[in-house]
């Protein structure tokens, strides 16, 4: 399946300031059938190292760091030769591997010649005690679940795609109801590769929720097995973030985990589940100005899930809910479509997102986005009725000097409204990605 951070493997292998790269992500986004690809694809060869499997892999890295070393102990077990720009050295599962991350400092400082992509699981590149990240001698590049686009592009919807990204709104409006069953599928599928695979592959729906529940029950080994003390409360956190999503506030409350929490019983949970890639984190911002980090509130914010699929998974929101009625779109207060518009935004760092409400008062405002040209407030509108009150008076009253121009992501057709433009829910990934072009 074709996926867009593949482009930034290619201008990696280009750059001439290549470093070893990092390509992290939560567990099961897709990162070793992608790096397989690119070397598949790329190189004359590829050579592949399970740091997770292969017991040779475990001793690779006990003794000595030399490249050298490493590189003619690879080519002995393996039978292949590794040949500077011409062979591509994965070593997938990287942090199962003592020193296997702090060995790439090596090759950056010794043998830069090396085409070397190393994969891992956030839970392990990030929870790895006795060993020192190589901060300034590795690229990174952080893999997701596929957004709509790239599910567009799973569904052979490779037309429809390009006039999402161009942002053809008169031609849209004729696809209009294709572009409405297909976001009703990508609201029960999701983003998980090996689940858009099997759902274009069969349409079996009680497959497709097998799937995601084993990714969760996976999830749940990973927690066990890494955090150790912490696993009751990143557990607590982790199974409270449908309600806390339901909620109308959507402010995350210690109090719905367990009555009477506090933030000090919780954060170090919360920061592992944002650290594993397992949820997207949004403060509250305090004023609306470019840089938004400069006015983040650290003590408010929400918390959303990793890909909306597994986040239906985990309520057991019914496949006949999903996918044959628009209600999906407006259920749980909104709760989808909010956590659907934030995975299509978190896909580039150029990106800032926050969200905004103002103290004494009902003016709230889903997600305060921070282009590289201009600031966009946005609102969340699923249901029939979109009066955006609160995107009004933050616009045109609060802050009316600042001459913001809003964003409305409802299912009506595109509208400019001068103050505000209203797109439909499937154009968001487009729009923004126009933004950033």
């Amino acid at each position: 399946m074709k996926r867009a951070l593949y482009n930034s493997l290619i201008e990696w292998k280009k750059s001439p300031f290549r470093k070893p790269l990092v390509l992290e992500g939560a567990r099961q986004v897709g990162k070793t059938w992608l790096v397989k690809e690119f070397g598949k694809n790329e190189y004359e060869n590829l050579v592949y190292v399970n740091c997770a499997d292969d017991p040779f892999a475990k001793a690779l890295f006990a003794g000595d760091l030399v490249p050298a070393r490493i590189v003619r102990d690879i080519v002995a077990n393996k039978g292949e030769q590794l040949i500077p720009g011409k062979t591509l050295l994965f070593l997938d599962e990287i942090q199962e591997a003592p020193y296997g991350i702090t060995s790439l400092k090596f090759f950056c400082e010794n043998a830069p010649e090396y085409h070397v992509v190393a994969a891992g699981s956030l839970l392990g590149v990030v929870h790895h005690p006795g060993e020192s990240y190589p901060v300034g001698k590795v690229d990174i590049l952080r893999l997701f679940p596929m957004t709509f686009e790239e599910f567009l592009w799973a569904k052979g919807c490779n037309l429809l795609a390009e006039i999402l990204n161009n942002c053809e709104w008169d031609s849209l409006r004729v696809h209009d109801y294709m572009l409405q069953d297909l976001l009703r599928q990508y609201y029960y599928v999701g983003g998980m590769p090996e689940v858009v695979l099997n759902w274009v592959t069969t349409e079996n729906v009680l497959e497709v929720r097998g799937i995601q529940n084993r990714i969760i029950a996976s999830y749940a080994n990973d927690i066990s097995k890494h955090a150790g003390g912490e696993s009751e409360r990143i557990r607590m956190v982790w199974q409270s973030i449908p309600s806390q999503l339901a909620k109308e506030n959507k402010k995350f409350i210690y109090g719905a985990i367990k009555k009477g929490a506090r933030a000090k019983d919780f954060e170090v949970a919360i920061q592992w589940l944002v650290d594993a890639g397992l949820v997207y984190k949004t403060y509250r911002c305090k004023t609306p100005e470019i840089p938004l980090k400069f006015y983040v509130d650290f003590d408010a914010f929400k918390l959303y899930a990793l890909d909306i699929g597994l986040l239906g998974a985990m309520v057991n929101a019914p496949a006949s809910l999903m996918l044959t009625s628009n209600d999906v779109f407006k259920e749980f207060k909104g709760a989808f479509s909010e956590n659907y518009v934030l995975q299509q935004l978190v896909f580039d760092d150029r990106i800032s997102i926050c969200y905004f409400t103002k103290e004494n008062s009902q003016v709230e405002v889903d997600f305060l986005v921070q282009t590289p040209e201009r600031l966009i407030p946005v609102e969340v509108k699923a249901e029939e009725n979109v009066k955006s009150k609160s995107l009004r008076q933050f616009i045109t009253i609060d802050h009316a000097a600042k001459n913001l121009k809003g964003l409305r992501c409802s299912m009506l057709p595109y509208q400019d409204q001068g103050w505000m433009e209203n797109i439909p829910l499937y154009g968001i990934f487009g729009y923004i990605k126009k933004l950033l072009q």
